[in-house]
């Protein structure tokens, strides 16, 4: 089993949901606070899994998912913002996300069928395979291809 892609996914996800929520706004994107502190090895250097959650950052920003002035350190991504594709991607509705029987205004069913409060949805449960499911669906150019 390849644990590291599960967690790419899952820092893939958190960060671009991170952006998402600051969006327009620059923010500096941290590691730490997207998997929390881990203590770096014997000669001073981040953790591997610190390294790997960089790394998936570094990724987004080089595939056009994310913009970013520099880096802080091995820290954090200095004035990240999300692109216009991460951004369309992100707002691009998961059909069957809201059930039709649910009485709801057309912006809360809008806004609750997004790829983006469905990620928020899927980690916040931790729920690893429905995390790896949608962030296929965000890298995804055209989701209604089979």
């Amino acid at each position: 089993m390849d644990l590291q892609i599960d967690d790419f996914y899952k820092d893939a996800a958190s960060g671009l949901l991170t952006l998402y929520q600051a969006f327009p706004r620059k923010i500096a994107l941290y590691v730490e606070d997207l998997i929390g502190r881990e203590e770096p090895d014997e000669f001073g250097l981040p953790s591997t899994r610190h390294q790997c959650c960089l790394g998936a950052l570094l990724w987004l920003a080089d595939e056009g998912y994310l913009r970013f002035e520099a880096t802080i350190r091995y820290e954090a991504l200095d004035q990240a913002v999300l692109s216009e594709k991460a951004f369309m991607r992100l707002t691009r509705v998961v059909l069957h996300a809201v059930r039709d029987g649910e009485e709801l205004p057309p912006s809360v069913r809008r806004d609750q069928a997004t790829l983006a409060n469905q990620l928020r949805e899927a980690l916040a449960a931790r729920h690893g395979e429905r995390i790896a499911r949608l962030t296929r669906l965000l890298f995804e150019s055209d989701p209604g291809r089979p």
